[in-house]
């Protein structure tokens, strides 16, 4: 069996997490802390970044895109209609674009910093980082998510899923950085019904359950994130 090495609350993992389940590749997962940076971790993966996934030949790969990359590669003719990375050239531009932004420039101005202030520093020892979390870098995750969540309400008003017409890498990408962002209370779902709506379609899906169900340690999430239908 596959194992990917995740950590619950990293954005990038719920999204390998998100991808595995839709294509039904069987995984254990094991829990791995990024800042402590075991030895053996870092021999899979010297950047020391999750997720990573090791297959059942023992090959490592890291990295949410390498994920993403290896499972089409290795699954995604057999799909069919399921497949999460169109076939089409064009499509394929637009989800690896939207990837991008959700797992790049998403992560960077809201879910790291909120995960890193809220969560992580909470479990981290002062020597590596732990402690009170930075209000100001929180100030700023809160005001960048606004635009990011009119973004998705733009897009969704405009096709069926973020990418086009089908679900693909994009849609989960998003949700599972939305997710940690959610859990924390820190989406103003509010300012746009279209986003909103996006989202409890794809929080309904099987695969969501298990994001669904994790919890931090001493914090109990939003009240509203469990809910389906909000």
């Amino acid at each position: 069996m596959a194992i990917l090495h995740s950590y619950p609350f990293c954005p990038h993992s719920r999204f390998a997490r998100l991808i595995l389940a839709e294509t039904g590749l069987a995984t254990e997962l094991v829990e791995e802390k990024p800042w402590e940076r075991r030895i053996p971790f870092l021999e899979m993966n010297p950047a020391g970044t999750l997720p990573v996934l090791v297959d059942d030949s023992g090959l490592a790969v890291p990295g949410a895109r390498g994920i993403a990359g290896y499972l089409d590669d290795v699954q995604g003719e057999g799909l069919n209609g399921r497949r999460l990375l169109p076939q089409n050239i064009a499509q394929r531009v637009e989800v690896r674009r939207l990837l991008d932004w959700f797992l790049g420039k998403f992560h960077e101005e809201v879910s790291d910093y909120l995960a890193t202030e809220k969560i992580y520093k909470r479990f981290m020892p002062a020597e590596l980082g732990g402690g009170p979390p930075d209000m100001g870098a929180i100030r700023a995750a809160r005001t960048n998510v606004r635009y990011h969540l009119k973004y998705i309400g733009f897009l969704i008003a405009q096709r069926n899923w973020l990418a086009g017409d089908q679900m693909t890498y994009a849609d989960l990408a998003a949700a599972a950085h939305l997710s940690v962002v959610d859990y924390l209370g820190d989406v103003p779902w509010d300012e746009n019904e279209t986003a909103k709506e996006w989202y409890a379609r794809v929080k309904s899906r099987p695969s969501f359950r298990a994001l669904l169900a994790d919890r931090v340690p001493g914090m109990a999430p939003a009240e509203h994130y469990g809910n389906l239908d909000f």
